[in-house]
């Protein structure tokens, strides 16, 4: 168990910024080895525990710095609650090692059926259940290590899990190059990754309009101070002065750049905004709260247009779907621990699932909300709800957030990372406008065009193709990495009866 927990917390050096993506292969390869070692279904369960401890704890540990320096919680209580979600999240990887371990009991399965077949396929099942099971937590998903290895070129098609099935399939490979099939693993591995290769010349999509000038503003605003009375009127001043600063076609603040209702902004400011946009021919995404008919909070993006009119209810709005638990929802039984951090907006509704995206001049431009951009089917849902209904789907992404909570940590770059996955997949550029970082712009093929120095007050100006057409991730999401892991159960099933078969024949 010792030895998975250090392999776990190993893992974690294949993701932003580090990039040592053949560490995750080998990670795998050591908790797959262990588990195989193991003669015990419980065995196998407890070594994939500690090495989902040892990934989580030390890929998520940034966590800490939210809850307790801008959170307010003490210092033992953070860290206890870091180590508990961090071994809350290890029950996934111990039920994932724990059923092939049951399963090579229960079908007497060879080793290549195991390492090829049962070993990727229930660690990618658990893993994708790890993002939507109670929401969802699919940070640190293995595919993301991959978004510029070999292995990207698969993303258009099967995406982040199946980027992680394709890992742990190289991981269980790796296993058998001291076996007497080495010499089909060893080619396996070479097709794959030339594969993957090939792959990444496929023009999945195609330009569609004419580019459009975008200017995304990094406000970089003290955390402790964002929501202080004192400091909003000069955060409004601030951010009003860098968007009329200059024109561009799209002008986005970050996530919560406005930190109070529409009503209570001071006489004319949304109006102010409007008069120039109508002016400069620019459309202005403003991030800020607002209120419904019911008076039920929102985590939304405001969008000001050159035809639009004035009142705060006029404007497009895009409001967040995918909520954070305890950072915009109180789960239910639970207000007792949010109530131990002074976390602002809390408890906030959540928007349709498919909305509209924002016409900008040729261009169609779909926000996320921060924590969105890790749920890539979600995204995809909507680029191929457009397209099935018959409307032109959005040709630019474009992800608002405020990663202040996680200070200079880790979490920035991992992040900036996880956007570059929703490029890949859906072949489309991701625009980022943040408040401390990683302020950035990302082609259709996941790199990085332009980036912002982190934690500096500055704008973003540059100019960005939008992209149309379907990759296979849009129209089928993650059933195609689901449909292979199914099948590589059922393989192992068939062999499993036809050894049997054999045996008994023999006897």
């Amino acid at each position: 168990m010792l030895t998975a927990t250090i392999a776990g917390a190993v893992a974690v050096l294949a993701f932003a910024p580090f990039g040592y993506w053949p560490l995750q292969i080998l990670s795998l390869g050591v908790l797959f080895y262990q588990v195989l070692r193991s003669s015990s279904v419980k065995g196998g369960a407890l070594i994939g525990w500690a090495y989902g401890f040892g990934w989580c704890a030390a890929g998520t540990h940034w966590l800490y710095i939210s809850m307790h320096r801008y959170g307010d919680m003490a210092a033992p209580i953070a860290a206890i609650a870091v180590a508990l979600l961090a071994l809350l999240m290890a029950i996934y990887v111990a039920l994932s090692m724990g059923a092939a371990a049951w399963l090579r009991q229960r079908w007497v399965l060879s080793l290549p059926a195991m390492t090829l077949l049962v070993l990727p396929a229930t660690w990618t099942l658990f893993e994708w259940t790890r993002g939507w099971l109670f929401t969802g937590f699919p940070w640190l998903a293995t595919g993301y290590a991959h978004n510029a290895s070999p292995l990207a070129g698969f993303a258009p098609i099967v995406g982040a899990y199946g980027l992680g099935w394709l890992a742990a399939l190289s991981a269980g490979a790796l296993l058998l190059l001291t076996h007497r099939t080495r010499w089909f693993a060893l080619g396996g591995i070479i097709a794959l990754y030339a594969a993957g290769i090939g792959l990444q010349y496929v023009a999945w999509t195609h330009p569609v309009g004419r580019p459009i000038t975008v200017r995304l503003l990094q406000g970089n605003v003290p955390q402790q101070q964002k929501f202080d009375p004192g400091f909003v009127l000069g955060a409004l001043q601030m951010y009003q002065g860098a968007i009329t600063s200059a024109p561009a076609d799209l002008i986005a603040t970050p996530e919560t750049a406005v930190t109070v209702l529409p009503h209570q902004l001071p006489p004319g400011y949304l109006d102010s905004l409007a008069t120039y946009a109508r002016q400069t021919g620019s459309s202005i995404l403003v991030g800020m709260p607002v209120l419904d008919e019911q008076q039920r909070f929102y985590n939304a993006a405001v969008g000001i247009t050159p035809n639009g009119t004035p009142g705060p209810y006029s404007y497009y709005q895009y409001r967040k779907h995918h909520l954070v638990p305890f950072g915009e929802f109180v789960p239910p039984g639970l207000h007792w621990f949010v109530a131990m951090m002074a976390i602002p907006l809390g408890d906030m509704g959540r928007g349709a699932e498919v909305q509209a995206p924002l016409a900008v001049r040729d261009q169609l431009v779909l926000p996320n909300i921060c924590y969105e951009d890790l749920f890539g089917e979600e995204i995809a849902g909507q680029l191929a709800s457009a397209h099935r209904s018959g409307k032109q789907s959005a040709s630019v992404l474009l992800n608002i957030s405020n990663l202040a909570w996680f200070g200079d940590s880790i979490a920035i770059p991992q992040h900036l990372q996880i956007s570059q996955m929703r490029s890949l997949e859906t072949g489309r550029p991701m625009l980022r406008s943040t408040n401390t970082g990683a302020t950035a712009v990302i082609d259709g093929k996941g790199v990085v065009q332009s980036l912002l120095p982190p934690e500096q007050q500055a704008t973003l100006a540059a100019k960005v193709q939008g992209m149309g057409g379907m990759t296979p991730y849009i129209l089928y999401g993650n059933k195609l990495v689901l449909a292979l892991a199914a099948l590589a159960l059922l393989t192992a099933f068939l062999l499993s009866r036809a050894a049997r078969r054999g045996r008994a024949a023999q006897q």
